[in-house]
């Protein structure tokens, strides 16, 4: 609830501050062109971010198809744009994914491992970006940086008093570690950090249509540094669907660099609506995949009604005696099926 009220905060700051022209006019000057580029460009980026998923995966011993892969990312994606928080999609990738692998830890940490490859890409090219120009250093990181900073370190601080504390925290750390080296081994980490890297491109990639498409005409060099900054905001897990941090470092930066806040604002929510446009295809995934579980398990209770070899299953409950039940593990393959 937090996360959704600093988000909130930060857009209803640039409202006042700023007006409404900068969000009506966003939403004006997009037209088909560049819908259809955000749908190029945002497939690359999926496709790149899952092939990183499937080498980190299959690092930590999950096994993951890329085609599987896409899919489940780009339904993440949608659920990121949608849902409060910005996160919840991915939330959703590792609990499914280790789900199927019967393995609901080690799916959860995959995709933490994965997130986290990126992001370290985007810090490290935010980092050359706020140590040339040590005035922006100063002015963001101190109002808001800091703060995530000092929160990061006492979650850190209570993660390491937990795990001395405890078996199973010393056994949670060792697991840890051990997935962390097998990701940074010599045949994995260059492979990720090459897709990383190509997903940032991507991303940039979205960020400089947007400044064309809201009329910004200044050089590339100029707007990549702003462009950094922006995608640095919105790695802060304090948002609406990806809303506020990106819309108010833009609108700064912008500022800062002598091209106006409004229009830093304006080209913010020009790519805010762009992404949004580019998870869409995660929409079909969803609903195809609300639909096709229903589809499999009408075939294989035919299946299984029809076998002459069918074997009942004997189900423990936990208050009375086995109970036999010929379609359990239909049913549980359902269960798995089941999406959000």
């Amino acid at each position: 609830m937090l996360q959704v009220l600093g988000g909130l905060a930060i857009l209803a700051a640039l409202l006042w501050r700023l007006g409404t022209g900068a969000f009506v006019e966003g939403l004006r000057v997009i037209d088909a062109g560049a819908v259809v580029a955000a749908l190029g460009i945002g497939l690359l980026t999926t496709v790149f971010s899952a092939w990183r998923w499937c080498l980190v995966a299959r690092r930590v011993g999950l096994p993951l198809r890329l085609g599987t892969a896409v899919a489940d990312y780009y339904r993440s994606l949608f659920l990121n744009a949608t849902l409060p928080g910005g996160v919840l999609g991915d939330v959703h990738r590792g609990v499914r994914h280790g789900q199927h692998a019967d393995d609901l830890g080690r799916g959860v940490r995959a995709v933490v491992l994965e997130r986290t490859a990126g992001q370290v890409v985007v810090f490290a090219a935010a980092a050359a970006v706020l140590l040339s120009q040590p005035s922006w250093l100063h002015e963001i990181v101190a109002p808001s940086y800091v703060p995530v900073a000092v929160g990061l370190f006492a979650a850190v601080v209570a993660f390491i008093a937990w795990a001395r504390s405890s078996a199973r925290g010393r056994q949670a750390v060792a697991t840890v570690v051990t997935e962390i080296r097998g990701v940074l081994a010599r045949d994995t980490w260059p492979g990720i950090a090459i897709l990383s890297a190509a997903t940032l491109l991507g991303h940039l990639a979205l960020f400089l249509v947007s400044a064309r498409v809201a009329g910004v005409s200044a050089p590339v060099s100029q707007l990549v540094p702003l462009m950094v900054l922006a995608l640095l905001a919105m790695g802060l897990p304090v948002n609406v669907g990806g809303w506020g941090p990106r819309e108010g470092v833009t609108a700064w930066a912008f500022g800062a660099a002598g091209l106006g806040a409004t229009h830093g604002l304006t080209v913010a929510v020009v790519y805010g609506v762009l992404a949004f446009v580019a998870s869409l295809p995660g929409a079909g995934v969803l609903l195809l995949r609300r639909g096709r579980p229903q589809v499999e398990l009408e075939k294989r209770v035919g299946a299984e009604g029809n076998s002459p070899h069918r074997r009942p299953q004997r189900i423990s409950h936990p208050f009375g005696a086995p109970e036999v039940q010929a379609g359990h593990a239909v049913a549980q393959q359902h269960r798995r099926d089941g999406d959000v």
